[in-house]
């Protein structure tokens, strides 16, 4: 047995031997000393026992919260999609219908197309459409939607076409000023635009046109290209000049977002 050992069990056995010699009220005053010296640390254990409890107890309802929380954002971001696919079928649905309501009540010959391609560097010229030469399309027909005029059939394929816009420069249209006699032609106009939108340019007025910002403009109907009566848009500005005025309009075609368009096949009226 190590030294150190022997000299504790030596204690050990003193302190026993001690303890058996005194009386029982000497011992009873010992174990009570004892008791109170180590009630401290059976305390702080049990509280310690007892935070740790709750703690483990803690991180299991968290975890279950991270779980359910987990699934919960699962579930909203279905339910997101959902609604976002459901806005989408809305629309689509208001736009069929309104495509519906449009050739009901045409006065032309009309079929509808979509928008199916626009090039970022072309973006107020030209418009993909998904109707070509076998849904009867031809090269310079009108192209409607629900609010006006949109342009023009340019290019032609089997089953596409390009549409040149009204915003285009290249694309002219003789109009007329509602509430007056002013006739002119207006066509798209580079760098003139208002909140982002191109603005057209309507030019060739009588020198002291009588007109004001909001008065409509609508197509002639001469050269025969575009039916009379189509609304093009509204004056928004007149710059009267020496020989002859000029008048910024703002189309009636939203051409961030034209939707659905109407080419028009047949401009005599259809019998109803």
């Amino acid at each position: 047995m190590k030294p150190l050992n022997l000299v504790a069990l030596l204690v050990f056995l003193a302190g026993t031997v001690w303890v058996l010699t005194r009386s029982e009220l000497t011992v009873r005053e010992i174990q009570t000393a004892y008791y109170k010296s180590i009630s401290v640390f059976l305390k702080t254990g049990s509280a310690m026992e007892t935070h740790a409890r709750k703690f483990l107890d803690e991180v299991e309802h968290s975890k279950a919260l991270e779980a359910k929380a987990t699934s919960l954002e699962g579930e909203v971001g279905g339910l997101r999609l959902m609604q976002t696919r459901f806005r989408e079928l809305e629309d689509e649905n208001a736009q069929l219908r309104h495509a519906l309501e449009f050739q009901k009540r045409s006065r032309f010959k009309v079929v509808a197309a979509h928008i199916t391609r626009r090039q970022p560097t072309t973006w107020w010229q030209t418009v993909e459409i998904d109707r070509g030469s076998s849904s009867g399309l031809g090269v310079a027909l009108p192209v409607l939607s629900n609010e006006g005029l949109v342009g023009k059939v340019d290019r032609i394929g089997t089953t596409e076409s390009t549409v040149i816009l009204l915003t285009d420069e290249k694309c002219q249209v003789s109009v007329k000023v509602e509430g007056s006699t002013e006739v002119g032609i207006v066509s798209g106009q580079r760098g003139a635009n208002e909140q982002g939108v191109p603005l057209l340019r309507l030019k060739f007025l009588s020198k002291d046109a009588k007109i004001r910002p909001r008065q409509r403009v609508y197509t002639t109907g001469r050269g025969g290209l575009f039916p009379p009566n189509i609304l093009v848009g509204e004056i928004t500005s007149v710059e009267n000049g020496a020989l002859d005025s000029e008048a910024f309009v703002r189309p009636a075609v939203n051409f961030v977002d034209p939707g659905t368009v109407f080419v028009v096949l047949n401009d005599e009226p259809q019998k109803k």
